[in-house]
């Protein structure tokens, strides 16, 4: 073990869409979501703007499972875990890049009624979706 260093996220955002779950030839289960956080911040006239991130989360096994069945689109959501950056070649031999937080522990943060706006305030509108393509070009990695 490196002493020293450390590989920790903590998200609180929401779901841009339900779980994706596969099962690995072994049968264990792994679901991938996206997780918007958003940040508010002052632009050089004052004015008030907000930024939405999004973050590809991997989790395995149990916490998999238990994303299949009770975590769903628009859900607000703590996840912790680790960030892991992953390469690869397409099909037309370019090599590419993601970086997603491979996540240990999630936990729904309200109940179906709230995220669904019945009931409680949903904060961050339920039509989020991701970008279409994901996917970080070699040109943005910034190392």
């Amino acid at each position: 073990m490196s002493r020293g260093s450390i590989n920790k996220v903590i998200l609180i955002g929401r779901l841009g869409s339900d779980p994706e779950v596969r099962y690995t030839p072994s049968g264990a289960a792994v679901a991938n979501f996206n997780v918007a956080t958003n940040r508010g911040y002052k632009d050089k006239e004052g004015n008030w703007k907000d930024e939405t991130d999004w973050h590809r989360v991997v989790v395995w096994n149990r916490t998999a499972e238990f994303c299949k069945e009770y975590v769903k689109k628009g859900y607000r959501v703590y996840v912790e875990g680790r960030l892991q950056t992953r390469s690869w070649e397409d099909q037309s031999g370019q090599k590419r890049f993601t970086t997603e937080v491979v996540a240990l522990d999630v936990q729904l943060l309200e109940s179906q009624q709230q995220s669904s706006g019945a009931g409680g305030s949903a904060g961050a509108p339920m039509e989020m979706e991701p970008p279409a393509d994901m996917e970080i070009s070699q040109d943005d990695v910034p190392f």
